[in-house]
């Protein structure tokens, strides 16, 4: 097997793959349209978002709504990389477990994501 998709639920397919394509430069799918829209790796990977309605965002870290999965990302520069992300709309929880290796932020869906430093 060889893993070819991961497809995170949203209220919003485009707006969430936006805010991935100007975090991560990844290509956006031609298919892409408001109920499934889609990024491409060059690896042939897709990232998907698929609109659900009454999305409830995770609630990381309570679990009241646990986050199911969370999408890690290698960064050189931590600080730097999450100020970008907090422009381009992420949020960031104040519980950070290891804020020297990684930082936990939230996708504008409510998605917990990590940024890794590389």
């Amino acid at each position: 097997m060889k893993l070819s998709a991961i497809t995170l639920d949203c209220p919003d397919p485009l707006a969430l793959a936006a805010f991935y394509q100007q975090a991560t430069g990844l290509e956006p799918h031609p298919k892409s349209d408001a109920d499934f829209a889609a990024l491409t790796c060059e690896n042939g990977l897709t990232i998907g978002f698929q609109r659900v309605d009454d999305h409830q965002a995770p609630r990381w870290p309570d679990q009241t709504v646990p986050q199911q999965l969370h999408l890690d990302f290698t960064v050189d520069d931590l600080d730097e990389a999450e100020a970008r992300l907090l422009e381009l709309g992420a949020g960031k929880p104040d519980h950070q477990p290891n804020k020297d290796r990684w930082r936990v932020l939230t996708d504008p869906a409510g998605h917990p994501f990590c940024v890794i430093r590389g």
